[in-house]
């Protein structure tokens, strides 16, 4: 059996973080992804925004408390999840969320609202396989400079040397 989202979206307010008795952290985000569908009848483009719940725990958590802000463009890695609650009236009620395994930071370092300046640097063995190198705010590196090939001499009468 699968259960897997992907989602790729924007914060829509600040996340929720926090700390449970015995040390461990979890976030709670709301994450708006659009959809756009052109309508050739009316010749105009639709736009339907759907919310999702995620939660996140420990590592992930807090990498939200300290570069995720409303605004920020999230890659979401997870399962979906279904909770039974009940309501002050004694309703039973259902919550869906989802509840991440991944998470990447996604645009550019000057889009985050959360990034002051600095890049944050994901450490520890979790950071790797968590959260993943291309997603991050990773400097790039500049490419080395090409170096000049000198081609070898090729006689004016040469029948090889065709323009083609």
């Amino acid at each position: 059996m699968v259960n897997k989202v992907i989602l790729v979206g924007n914060v829509g307010l600040d996340p929720e973080v926090r700390t449970l008795e015995g040390g461990a952290k979890v976030a709670r985000i709301r994450l708006a992804t659009t959809e756009r569908l052109y309508d050739r009848a009316s010749n105009e483009t639709k736009e339907h925004t759907e919310w999702h719940t995620i939660t996140l725990w420990r590592g992930l958590a807090d990498v939200v408390d300290r570069y995720v802000r409303k605004g920020t463009q999230l890659y979401i890695e997870g399962r979906l999840r279904t909770r039974e609650w009940m309501d002050k009236d004694n309703n039973k009620r259902y919550t869906t969320e989802i509840l991440a395994d991944t998470m990447n930071l996604l645009g550019r370092r000057s889009d985050n609202p959360a990034s002051e300046g600095s890049a944050p640097a994901y450490g520890g063995a979790q950071g790797a396989s968590s959260y993943g190198q291309q997603g991050g705010y990773a400097q790039p590196r500049p490419a080395a400079a090409p170096q000049p090939q000198q081609q070898p001499a090729v006689p004016a009468d040469d029948p090889d040397d065709l323009p083609f």
